[in-house]
């Protein structure tokens, strides 16, 4: 068999396996945000030369999870500025890049480069180190995709990479930089500007036309959630410093509220029917509120709290139990109904005290995560905590994205390369 006629096979073969294994990951912990798969025949052990179906090294730095469309991954990355914490550069060369990948191969099959509007936060003065400029996931319709940027605002692409919209959505800054992820509901792409004008904020997905804003959300890093609920309208949940609100995603009209964590937030909001799970602070809080109430349901609504958080990373709901491991290092499972800690076991990670920034995702009966320096965890997905491996690529760059599952395979991002893990 000659080289073209294999290469031919090789992509035939992977095109028919995205058609009938997975579902695509369209949004930050995926299509439906519970960070959940239903992939098989997912791979439990890797390294640098087992298991790597491909590497591609990216054209920048990010912390941005990959989305899959079919055949197609689309990602994001910055260059030009904040690479190096004592010679940072000029903010007046930092570059937005989103590309679209090959899923078969990983080959770039195109990149757009979009200025950054500056003034960022300064990439020597605070966290934003850790992470950078380019840390919210994107998101598709099938059709368009939706990125944002913080400051530089977000942007509209069809799959295809033509430049559809941007709309700036705030001037805002804060020293951790800016992470939410965009979220669509209908005809709108919604996202969580706290850093860029404390408010959530509502855009056609057609034409970036501001819809709505919804102000007086102060120092939350935490992506949205649209909330389904079995006897009623869907709600748009946030979480914020010392609240959390429950709005009308159509209009961006407060439904109720409720008293949270009580400090920044940065996880993300999850659900499951009709059971809100939120959680982060310095001082951890981690509360269940059962949505669907009106005014301030604090009394009425609250089912438990517990003192503890992953402080950055969101957790997992999965077959009546929350899964996480925080920021520490430490893995944690408690019982979704009571709130009661199942385990707490530590992972041992090297590194600085932020050892682990991304969230776990679920398939095939285990759970995902990576550390920042000290590569990737896989635990038994049941409420007995048990260490399936340890892996590493031998790569020494930083991961702070949240692994995509995507048919059968794991694709993990560092701050320099994307790879697909798996057979």
């Amino acid at each position: 068999m000659s080289n073209a006629i294999a290469r031919k096979t090789t992509i035939l073969v992977g095109l028919l396996a995205i058609l009938f294994l997975g579902a695509d990951w369209t949004r930050f912990r995926g299509p439906n945000a519970t960070g959940v798969s239903e992939d098989t025949g997912l791979p439990v052990n890797w390294s640098a030369s087992e298991n790597i179906a491909w590497k591609t090294a990216l054209p920048g730095y990010g912390a941005s999870s990959p989305v899959t469309l079919g055949d197609k991954i689309f990602l994001t990355c910055y260059s030009g500025y904040g690479y190096d914490r004592s010679a940072p550069g000029d903010q007046a060369e930092l570059r937005h890049h989103v590309l679209s990948m090959n899923r078969v191969d990983g080959e770039i099959l195109w990149s757009q480069e979009v200025k950054a509007r500056p003034p960022m936060a300064d990439y020597g003065g605070g966290q934003v180190n850790l992470h950078g400029y380019a840390s919210s996931t994107p998101t598709t319709d099938g059709e368009n995709l939706y990125v944002f940027f913080g400051r530089s605002g977000v942007m509209a692409y069809n799959v295809s990479g033509k430049p559809l919209w941007q709309t700036p959505i705030g001037d805002g800054t804060h020293r951790w930089g800016s992470a939410t992820s965009p979220i669509l509901y209908k005809d709108l792409v919604i996202v969580n500007a706290s850093v860029e004008n404390e408010s959530v904020v509502a855009l056609n997905k057609k034409t970036g036309r501001e819809i709505w804003r919804a102000t007086g959300v102060p120092r939350s890093w935490s992506t949205p959630l649209i909330v389904d609920l079995p006897d009623g309208p869907p709600e748009l949940v946030v979480s914020m410093h010392s609240k959390i609100v429950g709005l009308d995603p159509a209009s961006g009209e407060e439904l109720w509220q409720c008293a949270g964590v009580q400090d920044y937030t940065c996880p993300a909001v999850i659900a499951h029917d009709g059971v809100i799970y939120v959680t982060a602070g310095r001082k951890p809080q981690f509360f269940a509120v059962r949505a669907g109430g009106r005014g301030d349901v604090t009394t009425t609504h609250t089912i438990w709290e517990i003192k503890a958080t992953p402080k950055v990373s969101t957790p997992v709901y999965y077959r009546g139990f929350l899964y996480w491991v925080n920021q520490s290092g430490v893995a944690c499972c408690a019982n979704a109904t009571d709130g009661k800690l199942v385990y707490e076991q530590r992972l041992e990670l090297k590194g600085n005290r932020d050892k682990v920034y991304a969230s776990l995702v679920l398939g095939d009966g285990k759970l995902y995560g990576v550390s920042r320096e000290d590569g990737a965890f896989v635990l038994a997905a049941r409420p007995d905590f048990e260490l399936l491996a340890r892996n590493h690529l031998g790569d020494s760059s930083v991961f702070n994205a949240t692994p995509t599952i995507s048919n059968g395979q794991l694709l993990v991002r560092s701050d320099r390369y994307l790879y697909c893990i798996g057979n």
